[in-house]
């Protein structure tokens, strides 16, 4: 079965997309949950390269994290350098 070559939206990577294979896809080793699923969704239409996942991933832990810090230090928190 020949599978489709595609870009990712986020980095421009070429990868090949096995959405007839799944399990044998670049992305069949990413575990998502629910919320980190609909996270990505949120940004991207289209499949992602395995990395950029994973990056995505991290980042929608990252601000739940700041998020709850934020949320029990109040007026104290600072928001990290590298982000908005």
């Amino acid at each position: 079965m020949k599978h489709e070559e595609k870009y990712c939206p986020r980095c421009k990577t070429a990868f090949e997309c096995k959405v007839g294979s799944i399990q044998l896809c670049q992305c069949a080793d990413i575990k998502l949950d629910n919320e980190e699923l609909e996270y990505i969704r949120d940004l991207y239409e289209n499949c992602l390269c395995a990395s950029c996942m994973k990056e995505l991933k991290t980042e929608f832990h990252n601000r739940n994290y700041q998020d709850k810090l934020k949320n029990i230090l109040g007026v104290f928190y600072r928001s990290p350098k590298n982000q908005k």
